[in-house]
């Protein structure tokens, strides 16, 4: 987890987009939240955060192959607490890990 998220960053996240799909209900919690393609918009308090994401070109290392999400985060009106607080829920439902 980080201690600070500013109002706008980009990740690649390590998944398809039927992945990132299934799992964003859950990493949004009870917050509403709306969806398009390509895109969707959270509600957190008086403020939101806007999603968008892309497929990009796999990330190959010797034979295996990840997928690649490339996805923006936009909060507008979030302020730092609020935005940590969302994404400490957010980086632990969408973490992933083997063994």
């Amino acid at each position: 987890m980080q201690s600070f998220y500013p109002e706008r960053f980009e990740r690649e996240m390590a998944c398809s987009e039927a992945d990132w799909l299934r799992w964003l209900p859950g990493a949004v919690g009870d917050l509403h939240w709306k969806q398009q393609p390509g895109s969707a918009g959270v509600r957190i308090g008086d403020g939101a955060l806007g999603l968008k994401w892309q497929m990009a070109a796999p990330r190959v290392i010797g034979q295996i192959s990840l997928p690649v999400l490339k996805v923006s985060f936009r909060f507008a009106g979030v302020d730092d607490q609020q935005r940590h607080a969302f994404m400490t829920r957010f980086d632990l439902y969408m973490q992933r890990g083997g063994g």
